[in-house]
């Protein structure tokens, strides 16, 4: 029986062609109105080469007839591999955005070697392969003419480098304002923070400045900038390659203002476990994944990755791990980068997860949408939630494990010096957050295969499996 081919959410801006999915194949059209740009990129290798290099997606003819009556109105069909997750902009760390934009800068130099630019610089159009940057807008690619300007430049700058200069000028992170307006973070909303040592600076000055000036000029109907001036400007092409060879210099030394530690970049040493402990909890784990050896796998509160690692060494295909301190994520994302391991480590606010946004609240889908892991950890994980977030603790179980079929998670009862510091302060108004409750929740949804105590003070991991 044939899947039927559904539309990827999003994809329906690109006048272009337009992304759909067919059970685990992905594939794309290319619209006849934009066949002569494909042809020209296609004869040129580009694609081809970037292939190659892991910098970009394969995409392969394939027949029309694969997409039912939809094929018939294209002029040709194209198939990529299908990423293990899809992640968006606002849940990167500053080094996986940065590794991002870097990326996009590369690949338009490489581009414009073989007469080709890019259309846009979405920072959509970037997914990760582990802790690897990979560009997938095949259609973002067009012959390009003598004299144009950058017309991603804008574009460029909200979506990659005002959020990167809003961590590394100021200490604040782009997750929560990105997520926000959803298509980047204004020039002209950077600007009001700019403090005068910043204006001498000018990179700024180029691209963050003159830019916002611009626009607003244009707003106010100061200005007779419009669109066929625009085009008429001019920009020749080697002063085009210096501008991105000099941002893209300039993104390279970017750095987060606030380097000192984080509340949890440290945890995985000093963290109230013995190593006899740290053991049992990690001989536990690879147990767990050597047994239901999934093709991906998520760990919930995965602070600088070392049980996404030892997953991974068990026989885990792909790990996401997800967690909300910034620090342990750099640390997490160095480490994949390093090793090349198939960890992708994103920032969540478990108790204000990703919502569906943008049109129809499905353009870019919410984390529940996306779930599709085949085993889970949350280690450390729950206790946060139902303690410090107030979580209703039966809900929080069920929300868990929703995520997957199978999976452990870890209780700490309250008699743990880790809940006693999260209740010193206020009181104890949770009477259901009980070793019996918990092993009741679960018993209720799935069924419990092993359970193992790793502390004196009672902390044990639960190995759940659904029916």
């Amino acid at each position: 029986m044939m899947n039927t081919a559904k539309a990827v959410p999003g994809s329906f801006r690109d006048p272009s062609g337009r992304v759909y999915q067919i059970g685990e194949r992905i594939i794309r059209t290319v619209n006849p109105s934009f066949a002569e740009e494909y042809e020209f990129v296609h004869a040129s290798g580009l694609i081809s080469r970037l292939a190659e290099e892991d910098r970009a997606l394969s995409a392969v003819r394939v027949e029309p007839s694969l997409l039912g009556s939809i094929g018939t109105s294209a002029k040709y069909v194209l198939e990529s591999p299908k990423l293990p997750f899809v992640s968006f902009p606002y849940e990167w760390s500053f080094p996986s955005l940065k590794a991002a934009a870097l990326l996009n800068l590369d690949i338009h130099l490489t581009a414009l070697e073989r007469g080709v630019t890019l259309s846009d610089s979405s920072a959509y159009n970037v997914q990760f392969y582990g802790a690897r940057p990979v560009f997938i807008d095949h259609l973002s690619f067009i012959r390009y003419r003598e004299g144009e300007v950058w017309a991603g430049h804008r574009q460029y700058c909200e979506q990659f480098l005002v959020p990167l200069l809003l961590r590394a000028f100021f200490g604040i992170t782009h997750n929560a304002w990105f997520r926000g307006t959803q298509e980047g973070i204004l020039a002209s909303d950077l600007k009001k923070l700019l403090r005068w040592r910043h204006y001498l600076s000018w990179n700024v000055l180029t691209h963050i400045v003159l830019p916002s000036m611009l626009q607003g000029a244009a707003k106010d109907n100061q200005s007779n900038l419009n669109k066929e001036s625009i085009s008429q400007a001019g920009l020749p092409l080697d002063s085009l390659r210096r501008m991105l060879q000099k941002l893209h210099n300039w993104i390279s030394h970017l750095h987060p203002l606030d380097t000192g530690k984080t509340i949890w970049t440290d945890y995985a040493k000093n963290h109230s476990y013995s190593t006899e402990e740290t053991e049992i909890k990690k001989q536990f784990v690879m147990e767990f994944v050597q047994n239901s050896q999934p093709n991906i796998l998520w760990d919930l509160g995965c602070n600088t990755g070392d049980y996404s690692v030892f997953a991974l060494e068990a026989g885990a295909k792909y790990v996401v791990g997800f967690d909300f301190d910034q620090g342990a994520l750099e640390k997490a994302f160095a480490r994949a980068q390093e090793h090349n391991l198939l960890f992708q480590p994103l920032f969540l606010d478990a108790a204000n997860p990703s919502p569906g946004q943008g049109w129809r609240e499905e353009e870019r889908q919410s984390l529940k949408a996306r779930a599709n892991a085949d085993a889970l950890i949350a280690l450390a994980f729950i206790h946060h939630l139902a303690i410090a977030r107030n979580i209703p603790f039966e809900e929080l179980v069920d929300w868990v494990m929703s995520f997957a079929p199978q999976g452990i998670i870890e209780f700490i009862p309250k008699q743990d010096p880790m809940v006693e510091k999260l209740l010193a302060l206020r009181e104890d108004i949770f009477p259901d957050y009980t070793k019996e409750c918990f092993l009741a929740h679960v018993s209720s949804r799935a069924k419990i295969i092993k359970t193992v105590q790793t502390s004196k003070t009672g902390r044990f991991l639960l190995w759940y499996s659904k029916p």
